[in-house]
């Protein structure tokens, strides 16, 4: 179905704690816990379409990312991982989706006001639509045009980046509107430090000299699933990948810079601050990384450990 407003084609049933619900009723009240304290922690996760049939790409890493967000924030989410592994295969399955994206959200529900969140009941939902290219097809091709936002990521001690929780996303959208109206497509967040953190919703890549670098996740950086199968991807080529803090400036003199993410997949970025990268182009790691990863995810090649679920 299409959802009004929006040329997304959604999912028919969305997964509410363990049982089935039409998309439109997949609703809460306006007075739930999370609307007014930012009390969720969720997912993003890409199934691709194969010739083994639907695959969903490294399920269990995310579905305990999730587990663990949920551990730092005291919301015990009433399911294993394995229960919400196998929540999220049929949700494919009920929609007979080919190719999809999905969404699992645990949040507090309505009971009590006030910002203590335990007496709310906590929920469950694994939503689907189908998603293409985040930035765009083009952007996978020719690269994006970035900003070094204004606006820095969270210190660790005041909201854990290692923890995918919503409250975390209200920094991204400033990061993400700040670039939009100054004419970029995307923002680079700095940590408190000063040095580079990742975008708005994506890690990051740099390429200097042959070898590949990307903060640290103490950089304020969420660990992202894509960044270490990009990371496992490029030292099986042989490429010597550090995770080390990297400075603004090391940006401008960058040979390739590109994004990671279960969204934005591998995005190569072709200017920051209106600096050329590179030649302005794809650059030919970046390239041959992205040709690594989408063979792997549309099940042309055999994928690393079990990266693929297939449905």
């Amino acid at each position: 179905m299409a959802h009004p407003g929006t040329s997304t084609e959604t999912a028919k049933k969305v997964w509410h704690n363990g049982k089935f619900v039409e998309w439109d009723d997949a609703n809460i009240h306006v007075m739930s816990h999370v609307i007014h304290y930012a009390s969720a922690l969720f997912e993003g996760i890409r199934c691709y379409s194969t010739p083994r049939g639907p695959a969903i790409f490294r399920l269990r890493e995310h579905i305990q990312r999730l587990y663990d967000s949920c551990h730092i924030y005291r919301m015990d989410m009433g399911y294993s991982v394995d229960q919400l592994v196998e929540a999220c295969k049929e949700t494919v399955r009920i929609n007979e989706f080919k190719e999809c994206y999905l969404r699992p959200v645990i949040f507090r529900g309505y009971g009590s006001f006030g910002v203590n969140p335990f007496p709310n009941p906590v929920e469950a939902y694994i939503a689907s639509w189908v998603w293409g290219k985040y930035l765009g097809q083009e952007a996978i091709d020719d690269g994006v045009d970035v900003c070094v936002s204004s606006w820095a990521r969270m210190q660790g001690n005041t909201l854990p980046a290692t923890a995918k929780a919503a409250a975390n996303y209200m920094n991204s959208q400033l990061i993400k509107m700040e670039a939009i109206v100054n004419g970029f497509v995307e923002g680079i967040a700095l940590d408190t430090s000063g040095n580079v953190s990742e975008g708005s919703g994506e890690n990051l890549f740099l390429i200097r000299d042959g070898k590949i670098y990307t903060p640290p996740l103490s950089s304020a950086v969420l660990a992202g699933i894509t960044r270490d199968s990009v990371i496992q991807l490029a030292r099986n080529f042989g490429y010597e990948v550090i995770e080390q803090v990297v400075s603004r400036a090391t940006l401008y003199i960058a040979d390739e810079v590109f994004f990671t993410g279960t969204a934005a997949e591998i995005t190569p970025i072709r200017s920051i601050d209106r600096i050329k990268v590179g030649n302005g182009k794809r650059g030919e790691i970046t390239a041959q990384l992205q040709s690594e990863y989408f063979a792997i995810t549309a099940g042309q090649k055999e994928a690393p450990a079990d990266w693929l679920t297939y449905v």
